[in-house]
């Protein structure tokens, strides 16, 4: 058949028997050989997007493994059928514009560059693929990276258009590379953010100080919450209050951060909070007070093991009720802290095997600090909170019972009856 023989001279033909001149025939056959060409193309790219979608999703879901089902989600295969129209293109482009070589060389051109970018769209979705299914791994719990990932991705957009360039242009990559290299000090300091949010990311990672899911606190920026994304340029962090927050990646290493992970690893929490005691209610407990107090089993025993105590060396002073050398002498505070310690020490919600401490902080003129240094066995925020105030409450309420007294600034209240005066 002369179609299949030679299409062009078959067209041409046709046009030249309507009565058109030999040239405008010769043109217009090409025309309808380029518009073939396009309908080939066009039919590659629905048949490869048929194969996809009905042979490729099905062994996929058929299949146990995960993997694929990434791959599939990604639309790597997907985005792989761009390339079906491309090479009809390139491989019938000769046979199209046989008559017109300097067209064909730039739809050669035009069409090397289309594969270039569909192969770079292609990878980096593959790219985004394996990061995904690293993301299902256990170590990827301790391990991000998401920073390493945008960073081969940006490697190989630039590799791309430096190819692009060397084929826009007609020049050799090494050269590109070298002229690359004489800007150097240019490119570090327009991509200083990155290369120092690389380092940081390269830190955080290698020695596990940061990953999705720790909640963080920074106060000098405002900042209590849970890491939501760490990228090469900055990690988003979701505040309690639900604000959201990015910061610069490499800023973590370089300022200090509070990581909460270790408490929530545990399962403990520590409270440590302070009373200021009013320092002139503490005092020496006198007989109505012992007797009060003595009603109480715990307290009954702790004071009169008190009692057996050596007394100071003295035969003037042994046996004595005189608190000066006497060691059995109490103070209200001191069974305050015994009652506290006690307290704590039988509380249900407070863990027994780690520390618990009552004691004095430094003096600073707002009264004596009593700080209680504990941990609860619940870690959650809302638990964590409530046993923290209810022993704070307790602690105050039954502190009278003690003769003691709380430290606190004078309101107007106060004042009031020294202004009446």
């Amino acid at each position: 058949m002369p179609f299949l023989n030679d299409p062009g001279i078959w067209f041409r033909d046709i046009f030249v028997d309507a009565g058109l001149s030999y040239s405008l025939s010769s043109f217009l056959s090409t025309i309808a050989l380029v518009l073939i060409v396009i309908l080939l193309s066009w039919l590659a790219n629905l048949l490869a997007k048929a194969i996809i979608l009905q042979v490729v999703t099905r062994i996929v879901k058929k299949t146990t493994n995960t993997w694929d089902d990434i791959f599939l989600e990604q639309k790597v295969f997907t985005r792989l059928s761009h390339f079906a129209p491309a090479l009809v293109i390139w491989f019938l482009a000769a046979w199209a514009l046989k008559a017109y070589p300097n067209w064909l060389a730039v739809v050669h051109k035009m069409t090397y560059i289309y594969m270039v970018i569909v192969g770079t769209v292609v990878l980096n979705s593959f790219i985004d693929a394996w990061h995904e299914v690293y993301k299902t791994l256990p170590i990827a719990r301790h391990r991000h990276i998401k920073g390493y990932v945008q960073l081969v991705k940006i490697f190989v957009i630039v590799v791309t258009i430096l190819v692009l360039v060397s084929v826009l242009f007609k020049k050799d990559i090494s050269t590109l590379v070298a002229g690359i290299g004489a800007i150097t000090a240019v490119l570090i300091l327009v991509f200083r953010d990155t290369l120092l949010g690389l380092v940081a990311s390269i830190q955080l990672s290698a020695d596990k100080m940061l990953k999705v899911g720790d909640w963080i606190s920074i106060p000098r920026r405002d900042i209590d919450g849970v890491v939501e994304d760490i990228t090469l340029n900055t990690v988003k962090v979701q505040n309690f209050d639900k604000s959201i927050i990015t910061i610069p990646t490499y800023s973590l290493v370089n300022d200090s951060f509070q990581n909460w992970r270790g408490m929530e690893e545990s399962g403990i929490r520590q409270i440590k909070r302070s009373i200021f005691i009013d320092m002139k209610s503490i005092r020496f407990l006198d007989k109505e007070m012992k007797e009060r107090l003595c009603r109480v089993p715990a307290l009954n025993e702790f004071i009169q093991s008190a009692k057996l105590k050596k007394d100071m060396p003295g035969k003037d002073i042994k046996n004595s009720e005189s608190p000066f050398f006497n060691p059995s002498q109490m103070t209200n505070l001191g069974v305050f802290r015994f009652y506290a310690e006690s307290y704590l020490k039988n509380h249900q919600d407070v863990d027994q095997k780690q520390t618990i401490l009552i004691k004095h902080r430094q003096i600073e003129g707002n009264g004596l600090p009593l700080q209680f240094y504990l941990f609860t066995k619940n870690n959650q925020f809302v638990p964590y909170e409530n046993l923290q105030s209810e022993i704070v409450e307790h602690f105050l309420a039954i502190m009278s019972e003690f003769g003691l007294r709380v430290f606190q600034q004078p309101t107007g209240d106060d004042l009031q009856p020294i202004l009446n005066k």
